[in-house]
């Protein structure tokens, strides 16, 4: 499966939003990414006794559970816009990995039964009156799919903005799962290092005001977004797979490979993960003056269902600021990653970006590539 419909020279990005465990607000979170802050703490929220690992990326000040970041980030993105709340004639499209999972844990905990609302619509109705919403739970990759289908949305006319949306919180579950799968107890994330023990889970969301042409300025341009799932393997990503999402992206985008100037690489510190990646960064773009790379899982923890938003709102501020965020945690690459040129924060590596990609893959297979341009 792959594809998605784009315009010819793109949606404008005319809003972004942010909440993560670095910071509230989208200047907020890249000024401190740009500067390399953003480290895992003790997890709080559950025991993690019985576990080998004991870190993540938590969002804690305030404590709020994932339909309040997700409200706050959608609420940043219209301001963003200068768009009113009042989304009851604008369809709401919510990428997520694991719903409120936690929610329902902590319901089960107290002796309740069910989540309290996993697919966020009553809170997105309270909040902005908002009553065409969609909530897509697709692993990883999730939020990108569902900036994909706001592109097609846009592209056969059934809207002229769209809101999309990308939240998932780190769940006492998928925590203990993590935690017997992985090699090592890691305290921090490494992407693309040899010495990497794996990757830590992060709270977060992230939320775009896509529209059409003519309805104002724009922070960046969506290009496109290529998908593709090739059902190789339940969580073993396949570079080939990886590829062919990447050049889905670029033939839809109407772009050669040479022409990227950024890319927002997913980097979660799994090794099996980062290898593939590398390998396929390697073959769309060859080793040795390609683009830049920014990994920003080092900073975040991996965001689930919301990453690749948050990735796509981190790739629209580089476009408009010319400043990149360091990969922090990677002193080794790993062999694969040899002669890519990965981020050091330094302020001339992303003067003249016009072009950026952001990379997410999920589990089975479940790919997404986005293409931003550099707004006019």
């Amino acid at each position: 499966m792959s594809g998605t419909a784009t315009g010819p020279a793109g949606w404008p990005i005319a809003g972004t939003g942010v909440v993560n465990s670095v910071g509230a607000g989208t200047a907020e979170v890249f000024a401190a990414l740009c500067a390399g802050r953003g480290a895992p703490a003790v997890v709080r929220s559950f025991g993690t006794g019985a576990l080998r690992t004991r870190h993540a990326f938590e969002i804690t000040d305030p404590p709020q559970r994932p339909a309040a970041w997700l409200c706050r980030a959608v609420a940043e993105a219209l301001a963003g816009a200068a768009l009113p709340e009042d989304l009851s004639e604008v369809p709401v499209l919510v990428g997520t990995g694991l719903r409120d999972l936690r929610g329902a844990e902590r319901n089960w905990l107290a002796g309740r039964s069910g989540p309290p609302d996993p697919h966020f619509g009553r809170a997105l109705l309270d909040r902005f009156g908002a009553c065409d919403t969609h909530t897509f739970a697709g692993a990883c990759s999730a939020s990108l799919y569902a900036l994909a289908l706001a592109a097609d949305l846009l592209a056969t006319g059934r809207a002229e903005t769209v809101v999309v949306a990308g939240v998932d919180t780190i769940t006492a579950s998928m925590y203990a799962l993590l935690d017997r799968v992985q090699p090592g107890a890691p305290r921090e994330v490494r992407p693309f290092d040899r010495r990497s023990a794996g990757q830590l889970l992060g709270d977060g969301a992230a939320a775009v005001v896509l529209r059409r042409p003519g309805h104002g300025p724009a922070r960046a341009v969506l290009r496109s977004v290529g998908l593709h799932c090739d059902a190789g393997h339940a969580t073993a990503p396949d570079p080939a797979g990886l590829v062919a999402a990447q050049r889905e992206a670029h033939e839809r985008a109407g772009i050669k490979a040479g022409e990227v100037g950024l890319v927002h690489a997913q980097g979660t510190g799994a090794l099996l993960n980062d290898r593939a990646e590398a390998r396929a960064l390697a073959e769309v773009f060859g080793r040795g003056g390609g683009p830049l790379i920014a990994a920003v899982e080092g900073m975040t923890g991996h965001t689930s269902g919301g990453s690749g938003l948050l990735s796509t709102v981190l790739a629209t501020e580089c476009l408009r600021t010319g400043r990149v965020p360091p990969v922090v945690g990677l002193r080794e690459p790993i062999e694969e990653a040899e002669g890519l040129r990965f981020s050091t924060g330094d302020r001339a590596d992303g003067a003249g970006l016009t072009i950026a990609q952001v990379n997410s893959f999920g589990f089975g297979g479940v790919h997404a590539v986005a293409v931003l341009g550099k707004a006019a």
